[in-house]
């Protein structure tokens, strides 16, 4: 199978409202998914099997989302507010594949830094601790 062109992906976000509006977050220029991770819990007993330890998985932390903008003070206004906000908001990654696969989830915004350089333009990192069990659509 060939890859897919990852041109066109999208960052939207949810307006809290029922039922809920998602709008694309302009000038996406880069996002990453870092992942999902599982905990392991320690379950060795003196009855292991040959002394080796035991595990048994844990909770799944559902990561961070990361990504980058071109950085526009008055379309991405909305943004300070997700970053003053404590509860999470909802979010959706659309992919640019025929089904327009899409990444769901709920986030706390932890990071929001800008970046405006002399021989460059101005731009944004954004991340997103995501809470909760993501999906896939």
């Amino acid at each position: 199978m060939a890859g897919i062109d990852a041109f066109g992906v999208q960052l939207k976000r949810g307006d809290g409202e029922t039922p809920e509006v998602f709008t694309a977050i302009a000038n996406l220029t880069n996002l990453e998914d870092g992942g999902r991770t599982r905990n392991t819990i320690d379950v060795t007993a003196h009855d292991s099997p040959n002394k080796y330890m035991e595990f048994v998985g844990g909770l799944i932390d559902a990561g961070e989302v990361t990504a980058d903008i071109n950085y526009d003070p008055a379309v991405h206004d909305v943004l300070e507010a997700d970053l003053e906000d404590e509860d999470p908001r909802n979010y959706q990654i659309v992919f640019p594949d025929p089904a327009q696969t899409t990444f769901s989830f709920a986030a706390v915004m932890t990071g929001f830094s800008k970046s405006a350089p002399t021989d460059d333009k101005l731009s944004a990192s954004l991340t997103f601790k995501v809470s909760g069990k993501p999906t896939i659509a």
